[in-house]
């Protein structure tokens, strides 16, 4: 079974920690270290962002961390590399997140293949057109690989529909229409769309992003979805800590407290 959908599978009486780190920032070759770290420290699912040159769906802390991966050389190639070393010794669920462009010109099928060889179960592609997605699949079922797909407030109840019946591991709920960043809370808004998604009953777990920084933020989107997913808060914290995995998760527990 793909680790993603057994993480699920395996964990429906608790909710689930998900974070986000730019591979190749703070520094390009501690990958594995921050991957075994987090691992270690309890978190049930890591994105590695694949740092591209127009991160459009991504806030300014995002935007700087795949700045500085570019200019220490991170590539895909060189990520995937990383990952392979530690592919034994990582249990928890692994996936890429990237743009269409990066993944392209790796060619999809060597993709694929690659992500096999290197232990990684799912790909976000934030830009992949959901046609497009449809004509990826079968080459992403072949190698059991989860193309996760992203839905935000935006998002009309019969085109949620279709991506759930479409799709397999979970569905990425983004908390806002606006590009990834830390929020002191939810709004008014934001909290009729969770209610408005949970009504929906859908098949797949949803993981709720954007935004989560605090204990409001992370407990609102515990009690509306199967768990959720910090991004710009780690990056921040890992870039202050100049890379060390140990110091940012413990300033995020920390924060996740307040």
């Amino acid at each position: 079974m793909n680790k993603i959908n057994k993480l699920f599978t395996d964990n429906k009486d608790r909710k689930l920690l998900s974070l986000y780190f730019c591979a190749g920032s703070a520094k390009l070759d501690n990958t594995g270290d921050v991957i075994k770290t987090l691992e270690k420290r309890g978190i049930d699912m890591i994105e590695v962002g694949v740092p591209f040159s127009d991160p459009m769906a991504d806030g300014p802390v995002i935007q700087e961390a795949a700045t500085k991966a570019l200019k220490n050389g991170m590539t895909l190639r060189l990520l995937f590399s990383q990952l392979k070393a530690i592919k034994d010794e990582v249990r928890i669920p692994l996936i890429l997140m990237g743009y269409l462009n990066v993944f392209m010109q790796y060619g999809f099928e060597e993709f694929f293949k690659s992500c096999v060889e290197c232990g990684v179960s799912g790909a976000i592609i934030p830009d992949l057109p959901f046609a497009d997605y449809l004509e990826l699949k079968p080459l992403a079922d072949k190698y059991d690989i989860r193309i996760i797909m992203l839905i935000t407030p935006e998002t009309s109840d019969e085109r949620i529909r279709f991506i759930d019946e479409n799709t397999d591991g979970f569905i990425y709920m983004v908390s806002s229409a606006s590009t990834t960043g830390a929020q002191k809370s939810f709004d008014e808004q934001k909290q009729e769309y969770f209610q408005r998604i949970n009504g929906m009953n859908l098949r797949n777990p949803r993981m709720i992003g954007f935004g989560i920084s605090n204990k409001q933020t992370l407990e609102a989107a515990q009690q509306n979805a199967a768990g959720a997913i910090i991004g710009s808060k780690f990056v921040q914290l890992l870039a202050e800590a100049d890379g060390d995995a140990e110091k940012a998760i413990d300033r995020l527990y920390e924060a996740l407290e307040k």
